[in-house]
């Protein structure tokens, strides 16, 4: 599934997600409204139909929010984010019946209000900047392998040594209390932002996803991004939003 490239505010964006080559199912969801200056990537977990149905409602929810400045509109998506934490838990609480009952999602967003944006997130969906040809993650990921690193002083390769290097540790509806991190920062013009779910920056080095990312608009940086990691084993689903002014 492909978001139309879109114009508003200055800003052009491009999404798309895909199954991938092993899945048989598609978790991830995603919001493309630049009309709002609102972005989103959503990663969902549970199978069942469960991740499906908690990074849909993330999206559905997200779209929602009121029309506002910067500041207001994170506090509502920040309290959408907690109430939508709030209502996955209960609905697990229904299902926990079952063998291995998980409803949840990772999340990223992006908002921007003139020179000015602010990032959101939970899980390890992250948020990529794209400037004077370098390539900055801007999110950290809230993920077991992360916190070895941070913790334990291991290399990345140590870590990912561990059996359950990639669990998450946060997620919305992944516990009773749901801890966002916010980085807010500036913009300019020439930026290209990504927000990405791991399936695609697991397929991906660095330097295929900036010289993607470097194409001349945000479609074709879409689809190079998307080609690329096509060209590997593509083990998870896959999605991106691509957004620059």
């Amino acid at each position: 599934m492909t978001g139309a490239a879109s114009l508003a505010h200055g800003w052009r964006s491009a999404a798309r997600t895909d199954t991938g080559k092993v899945r048989a199912r598609n978790e991830d969801a995603f919001l493309d409204f630049p009309e709002q200056g609102l972005w989103v990537v959503a990663d969902g977990m549970g199978g069942h139909h469960n991740g499906a149905l908690a990074s849909r409602l993330i999206v559905e929810q997200l779209a929602e929010l009121p029309a506002g400045r910067l500041a207001e509109r994170l506090v509502s998506l920040r309290r959408c984010l907690h109430d939508l934490n709030r209502k996955l838990g209960q609905a697990l609480t229904v299902t926990a019946d079952r063998p291995d009952p998980v409803i949840g999602s990772t999340v990223v967003a992006l908002m921007i209000e003139g020179q000015r944006a602010a990032c959101v997130w939970a899980g390890d969906s992250r948020c990529y900047l794209w400037r004077d040809s370098r390539l900055y993650q801007l999110s950290r990921d809230h993920s077991l392998l992360q916190q070895l690193i941070d913790e334990q002083n291991l290399s990345s390769h140590e870590a990912a040594r561990h059996p359950a290097a990639h669990a998450l540790t946060r997620a919305v509806g992944a516990s009773e209390q749901l801890t966002l991190d916010i980085l807010e920062f500036d913009v300019y013009p020439g930026d290209t932002l990504l927000l990405c779910s791991d399936g695609l920056y697991q397929s991906l080095s660095p330097d295929s996803m900036g010289a993607a990312l470097n194409a001349s608009s945000t479609g074709l940086a879409l689809q190079r991004l998307f080609e690329n990691a096509m060209d590997g084993p593509c083990r998870d689903n896959l999605s991106a939003v691509v957004i620059r002014r």
